[in-house]
């Protein structure tokens, strides 16, 4: 019975610490967020850096898994707003994602998300689609036709014109099936 009474004081405890306490998104310097999460260790400052796993083949031919960050230049540290100095303070940390003074919190559910899927293998990186830009269909029988990204609801769906005849279709694809071009400017 005393055992169960010291766990559940220290759940207090740690609630009690962590209260205030939200995820923010934090951008930081090329190359240095593996450095950076280091910094957030020695100084206590709670962090996730999401990383995946990808095989690499090296001249000599040798392959090596190596982790990559998710989203390059991207950290995720847990802190209440006034303790924003501390993380700007960290060598390699740029600024705190977000408008003005008062930074954009990322929802714990996402964290969460990140923090389960990623040992199993199944959250890889994917370029940002956006209605307007120009993308390539990378596989299917118009594998390597270009078109512009109209609608990314459940479905993607792709405007493809032949400039030779100045006609368009429209096709719907997965998202796994698009690679992002170049911005253009489009009315839909």
């Amino acid at each position: 019975m005393v055992v169960m009474s010291s766990r559940l004081s220290s759940n207090l405890i740690s609630a009690d610490k962590n209260e205030g306490q939200q995820w923010f998104a934090i951008y930081v310097r090329p190359r240095h967020e593996k450095r950076v999460a280091q910094h957030f260790g020695v100084r206590g400052i709670e962090h996730f850096l999401p990383l995946y796993a990808e095989q690499r083949k090296w001249k000599d031919g040798s392959r090596q898994t190596v982790l990559f960050p998710l989203f390059p230049n991207y950290l995720f540290v847990r802190i209440t707003r006034t303790a924003r100095a501390s993380v700007l303070e960290v060598p390699g940390v740029l600024w705190i994602i977000g408008g003005g003074s008062e930074s954009s919190t990322v929802s714990d559910s996402y964290v969460h998300f990140l923090r389960d899927r990623l040992p199993e293998g199944r959250v890889k990186p994917h370029p940002y689609l956006v209605t307007g830009k120009m993308v390539r269909i990378k596989s299917g029988a118009m594998a390597g036709i270009q078109g512009i990204l109209v609608r990314n609801k459940n479905d993607c769906r792709v405007v493809v014109t032949l400039e030779l005849i100045e006609r368009s279709v429209i096709v719907e694809l997965d998202s796994a099936d698009l690679e992002l071009l170049y911005s253009i400017p489009v009315a839909v």
